[in-house]
């Protein structure tokens, strides 16, 4: 379900009409948008729950996106243009929108909340009131409950903000370094340290690869984000979730045409 419903949030982020929605309402360049948009339901916040929220990112890049980006646009200006900028893309494309959306949101509605920042603060926000909206906010629900789920599983494995991003270019064999690593704002002293870190635990052979220590906890890690992110879909039931599943599917491969591949979050392209 994560990989129908993943693009279909991420055209806030990748798709020209989204990306013009943010620059319409004063915030020109990619990161601006990114920080506003993404933070927004949390509020004006400063950089410390951001840095906290987000993880894998530096904190000097965090701290350079925030407090400023609220002197650029309020967290309500922010939370409309996403909305806006997503309804623009979704719009274009070719489905049942209004049934899936329904379903979608049923799924994110059950949502359990302690310990899931992002993913509360998302849930807690109005619904809005057509298909294309609320099939957006639900995707969005459900992809920031689910990312909550995965940090924690991240942090009691004992990587940190680095050493996640470093790990992930070793399991595509170290391809990637040049493209995640300035998307996430570290430098290369601190790269270098992290690849140390995690050669020491037995994760990084000396090529730069993933071990076969690292790619089990990659497994491991993965099936407690799957069991951290698995009560919507239990509520919802099997055959709900099947027909959402049958629905979102085609939407999916239409809304992954529209971003920009390759993306910041890795997100690959939906056939």
């Amino acid at each position: 379900m994560w990989s129908l419903y993943e693009p279909v949030h991420a055209v806030t982020y990748f798709a020209d009409d989204a990306l013009a929605a943010f620059e319409a309402a004063g915030l020109r360049g990619f990161w601006r948008g990114y920080f506003a948009g993404r933070s927004a339901p949390l509020g004006a916040v400063p950089a410390g729950p951001v840095l906290a929220a987000f993880y894998g990112f530096a904190p000097r890049m965090v701290t350079r996106a925030l407090p400023d980006v609220w002197t650029r646009i309020t967290p309500e200006a922010a939370l409309a243009a996403r909305l806006e900028g997503a309804r623009r893309v979704l719009r274009k494309v070719d489905g049942d929108l209004t049934e899936t959306a329904s379903l979608l949101r049923a799924a994110a509605e059950a949502v359990d909340l302690h310990g899931r920042v992002l993913g509360a603060a998302n849930a807690m926000l109005p619904w809005p009131d057509d298909p294309a909206g609320v099939l957006w906010q639900a995707a969005t629900v459900l992809r920031e409950h689910r990312g909550d789920g995965h940090l924690a599983a991240l942090l009691v494995e004992g990587l940190d903000g680095v050493e996640c991003n470093v790990w992930r270019v070793a399991l595509r064999d170290g391809d990637g370094r040049d493209f995640y690593q300035p998307a996430r704002g570290w430098t290369d002293e601190e790269w270098d340290a992290a690849t140390d870190r995690l050669r020491t635990r037995g994760w990084v052979d000396a090529s730069g690869r993933a071990t076969e220590a690292a790619r089990s906890a990659c497994t491991a890690i993965e099936a407690t984000t799957d069991a951290l992110a698995a009560t919507p879909w239990r509520v919802l039931g099997t055959d709900a979730t099947a027909r959402c599943a049958e629905l979102l599917r085609p939407i999916a491969v239409q809304a992954s045409r529209l971003l920009r591949h390759p993306n910041p979050i890795g997100l690959p392209a939906l056939d």
